[in-house]
């Protein structure tokens, strides 16, 4: 059965990169702190155990692609377990709840750390690539992103985020990842 992914149109496609205008959706969202890579974990299991019935109504809810991962720039207690200071470095972990929920028909999530919200739809340059989202590979595909949006003369807004497709078992050649930056419309 086909994952639900976020629905979008496209406005421009150049090879890897292009700009996508996104639609309205809902997204269940934590903020932890660690590096880049411990963070997606942590945040990964606190809303998966919001999606697998860890809920008000321990309902199951259908998991959708991507997990999305920003840096934030909230500062984060020491307490708490994906945004970037001095010390800490936090960040954003979202799931894209399926198009068929609102806020008022999603239960509630048990876990007072996993956020629901409402996303508006929004443009975003986006550049696609495979392999591994390590750190050199979101750096490069960032830098080319960003050189694309200035090509093209467009404004950005908000940092980069990382969107990842795959389950981790996925061989590395096969992974479909991408870097987001919303631009003004």
């Amino acid at each position: 059965m086909a994952i639900e992914e976020p629905k979008f149109t496209v406005f421009l496609q150049e090879g890897d990169c292009g700009i996508r205008d996104y639609h309205a959706a809902v997204a269940a969202e934590v903020t932890v702190v660690g590096d880049q890579h411990a963070a997606a974990r942590k945040g990964f299991r606190l809303l998966a155990g919001y999606i697998f019935g860890g809920n008000t109504r321990r309902q199951r809810i259908a998991m959708t692609a991507p997990v999305a991962q920003e840096r934030t720039n909230e500062k984060i207690a020491m307490t708490a377990p994906v945004t970037q200071t001095q010390v800490d470095s936090a960040w954003k972990v979202r799931f894209t709840m399926p198009s068929g929920y609102s806020l008022a028909t999603l239960p509630e999530p048990n876990d007072p750390r996993v956020k629901l919200k409402a996303v508006a739809p929004a443009r975003f340059a986006v550049v696609r690539f495979s392999g591994t989202a390590g750190k050199e590979n979101i750096e490069a595909n960032t830098t080319k992103l960003i050189a694309f949006v200035k090509a093209h003369h467009l404004c950005m807004i908000g940092p980069a985020a990382l969107a990842q497709y795959n389950p981790p078992w996925t061989l590395w050649f096969m992974r479909r990842n991408e870097v987001l930056i919303p631009l003004e419309h």
